[in-house]
């Protein structure tokens, strides 16, 4: 998979997509990075990528002609543009193992008051959120949506089983986890995790995620047509 990230800010996005799995990934060619700095398709001699907003208004928006040039420099036949946005779609796991299926992603980072609204409208596959609240730029969240994305392809983890157990794989949140000490603090670990009973582990482990899903997110939870237990 080959992910192209355009922002103003390369050097924001480069720590947190080369190191720990995602770099041992990066490095194994599980997936190829490309970083790429919007202002070099900027215009005039100063490199101006925004401009106020026609209409009036706070703060400034980036140009169409700047993004859209951005974009045309690293888009193929198989390419998926992604915005991010506040105005998108929630990001979710779904989300996240159906853009893992694709072949070449095109991530496209927005700052100061949004970009031109024409090239959502004419250069943009989808748009994404990764949550109801506002952050400077899509930096941050681009870096997230590839996280996320990594991680589900082959060869990223260590374990390949480990995608299909995590929060969210199933539509419930992960069971609670245990190592060693067996006991710390005076609270030990569940007994039936040492019995070596893979059905009854599976079983309980099961119905932690059930409690934890309708505890901590009654939203899942309805979805998943779980109630909460009584007592």
């Amino acid at each position: 998979m080959r992910v192209d990230v355009l922002t103003l800010f390369p050097a924001m996005v480069e720590p947190a997509l080369t190191h720990s799995i995602l770099g041992r990934a990066l490095r194994a060619n599980v997936w190829s990075l490309g970083l790429h700095d919007i202002r070099e398709h900027g215009v005039g001699r100063h490199r101006s990528v925004d401009d106020s907003p026609y209409g009036g208004g706070s703060g400034m928006v980036m140009r169409a002609d700047v993004v859209g040039a951005a974009i045309a420099a690293v888009v193929r036949e198989d390419s998926h543009v992604v915005l991010l946005d506040p105005g998108g779609a929630p990001f979710s796991q779904a989300a996240a193992r159906r853009l893992a299926a694709l072949p070449h992603l095109v991530l496209v980072c927005g700052h100061y008051e949004g970009i031109d609204a024409r090239v959502r409208q004419g250069l943009v596959h989808e748009t994404i959120s990764i949550g109801d609240y506002v952050i400077t730029g899509g930096e941050l969240a681009a870096c997230v949506v590839v996280d996320a994305i990594v991680r589900l392809l082959p060869g990223a983890l260590g374990n390949a089983e480990s995608p299909t157990e995590e929060s969210f794989s199933e539509g419930l949140l992960e069971y609670p986890q245990y190592t060693r000490p067996a006991e710390w603090q005076g609270r030990a670990v569940p007994e039936v995790l040492l019995s070596g009973d893979h059905a009854r582990v599976a079983q309980w482990r099961r119905e932690q995620s059930e409690a934890r899903t309708v505890e901590g997110r009654p939203d899942l939870a309805r979805a998943a047509g779980l109630k909460a237990r009584e007592g």
